[in-house]
């Protein structure tokens, strides 16, 4: 099973001043986190994409090109592409790109997001909401498939033997689908046979069992063999030296982002309650102690049947940069010897 992190570049205050950082300062530390996450062994970084004041993120191949640039081992991938609102040919060059910076260490885990923010900036409407979807990604596996590329649909002009370049380092590029709630999302990731990650933002990580088994049905029913139809959880997470000291640090920052989004969205308002039963037994927070979190993380594979990879939001505790950077140590130094010993143990 793969460590990774995800990263929104969410602009949050300073633990102690309580000062916002700029957007310069903000987007430094980002770039540190993921060299950080490098040197630790950290298997993968995700930097997501969204188009809101609140975050630095509208641009991640940009940025994970400049994390290519000062890293050597680590896989950077979307945490997602919004695909809906991208031309999926602009995306592959931007990936490919990538790829060839990093020598092959290029993925994209591609999803509708969980804010709309980008259609009315793209002059999309929300009621091809579905649609648009599902055809960019069919476009964008089939230019994934190879040269020339010929390919009609309703929402982009056509391409008829049209060859598109650069082509990856890698045989084939990665792509992920990533996904929340929605059953048909499972079910059409197992049909196309693509990886899958799943983003669990608060609740417990039973209830998504169910779905994870659909994919694994559809998938079976397609044809797909079991090794190729892998699961990966995006979950809250953070590592500190004791749970109390984890579940402090990473609340401050989590109560001030769900604050502001329960206000947008009409929810009930962030609580410590409400945060430590997320982050307690059988929550879909990984919060805690290195031994703490090593034992969710089993748990959690062993609650969806094998897990291919957990990826940590860390986001909501960057106003904390030393605990932070402590936190993706720990990880890689502490979390990943517990959880690799496990796994590689007799059955």
């Amino acid at each position: 099973m793969e460590l990774a992190i995800d990263s929104f570049a969410a602009l949050m205050p300073d633990a102690i001043s309580g000062a916002m950082p700029s957007p310069p300062e903000r987007m430094a530390f980002v770039l540190e986190e993921i060299e950080t996450a490098d040197r630790a062994g950290i298997d993968a970084f995700g930097v997501g994409e969204h188009h809101r004041p609140e975050f630095i993120d509208t641009s991640p191949v940009v940025i994970l090109a400049a994390a290519a640039a000062r890293t050597r081992k680590i896989l950077l991938h979307s945490a997602v592409t919004v695909l809906s609102a991208a031309d999926p040919v602009r995306v592959f060059e931007d990936f490919a790109t990538l790829d060839l910076i990093s020598g092959g260490r290029a993925e994209i885990v591609a999803g509708r997001g969980s804010f709309i923010d980008a259609f009315p900036l793209y002059g999309l409407s929300l009621d091809d909401y579905d649609d648009l979807y599902a055809e960019k990604l069919d476009l964008l596996l089939k230019i994934r498939a190879g040269n020339p590329v010929t390919w009609s649909g309703r929402f982009r002009p056509a391409l008829h033997e049209q060859n598109i370049y650069p082509r990856p380092q890698q045989a084939q590029l990665p792509i992920w689908i990533g996904v929340g709630g929605t059953p048909e999302s499972f079910v059409r990731a197992g049909m196309l046979g693509l990886p899958l990650m799943v983003a669990i933002i608060g609740g417990g990580l039973a209830r998504f069992a169910p779905l994870v088994d659909l994919y694994r049905k559809a998938g079976a029913q397609a044809g797909h063999p079991p090794e190729q139809l892998k699961v990966g959880l995006h979950a809250m997470g953070f590592v500190g030296e004791t749970d109390r000291e984890a579940c402090d640090t990473f609340f401050a920052g989590w109560y001030f982002m769900f604050t502001q989004l329960a206000k947008e969205r009409g929810w009930r308002g962030a609580s410590r309650e409400q945060f430590d039963a997320f982050a307690g037994p059988g929550g879909a927070f990984l919060v805690g102690s290195p031994e703490t979190v090593a034992a969710k993380m089993l748990e959690a594979s062993a609650t969806f049947g094998g897990l291919a990879r957990i990826s940590f939001q860390m986001s909501a505790a960057s106003g904390n940069r030393p605990a932070m950077i402590r936190s993706i140590e720990l990880l890689g130094s502490a979390v990943a010897p517990i959880v690799r010993a496990a796994q590689a143990a007799p059955r």
